[in-house]
């Protein structure tokens, strides 16, 4: 890893606890809602937590939803968490249909509340989960889960919605809860995104961000 990561600050996120996790893999790191600044990071993380709406305002206001599309253009690695991996989809259903980034195709949805049988699931979902291969996928090689073996380490997630990505092979990792394959990661060429929080998880979790910070 060359340069410095940075973590976009737009009003909305854990900045804190992902910084100190990405320091504590070595980064060099800038939190930071500059547009300049974000131009010229080598890798990009953009954190959130809360609803898809707001997290689109607070990037609009502060002019910040063209240069992170430039940056995804660009071709360097680019990783959301949380709300901020939903926010690069093209849209979500959270209190009506609204447009994300864009940046892959793909809809946020509400988890299901029920399964098949009609049996209630909590919601959100909180709590820790095993990261696991989807169908379409046969390992984790060359992504930043390539360090993990599935079904065998566990991540903290707190949500209600997950990302479907339109392109099953897009789709890197699910979590089983209560019956239901929730997405738990994607990547897509540079850019990729996991509903769980990576800073919150351990040393599993660090293992994740070195991966992202590896990817050229």
């Amino acid at each position: 890893m060359s340069g410095f990561v940075a973590v976009v600050d737009y009003g909305i996120g854990n900045l804190l606890s992902v910084r100190r996790a990405l320091e504590r893999c070595g980064a060099g790191v800038q939190v930071t809602g500059d547009p300049a600044l974000i131009a010229q990071a080598s890798h990009l993380v953009l954190p959130g937590v809360g609803a898809f709406a707001d997290g689109m305002l607070g990037l609009s206001e502060r002019g910040l939803v063209e240069p992170l599309q430039a940056f995804a253009r660009g071709g360097r690695p680019f990783l959301g968490i949380c709300l901020g991996m939903q926010l690069m989809f093209d849209s979500s259903t959270e209190h009506g249909e609204l447009p994300g980034l864009g940046l892959v195709p793909g809809r946020v949805v509400a988890i299901p509340a029920a399964d098949s049988g009609g049996a209630r699931r909590k919601i959100p979902h909180i709590g820790w989960g095993y990261l696991r291969l989807p169908r379409s996928r046969g390992d984790w090689q060359g992504s930043m889960l390539a360090s993990l073996e599935p079904d065998r380490r566990s991540v903290y997630f707190v949500h209600s919605f997950h990302a479907l990505p339109a392109s099953p092979e897009d789709l890197l990792a699910v979590c089983d809860y209560a019956g239901c394959d929730v997405t738990a990661a994607f990547a897509r060429g540079n850019l990729c995104g996991c509903q769980f929080h990576p800073e919150k998880s351990g040393e599993t979790g660090l293992a994740v961000l070195s991966e992202f910070l590896s990817l050229q």
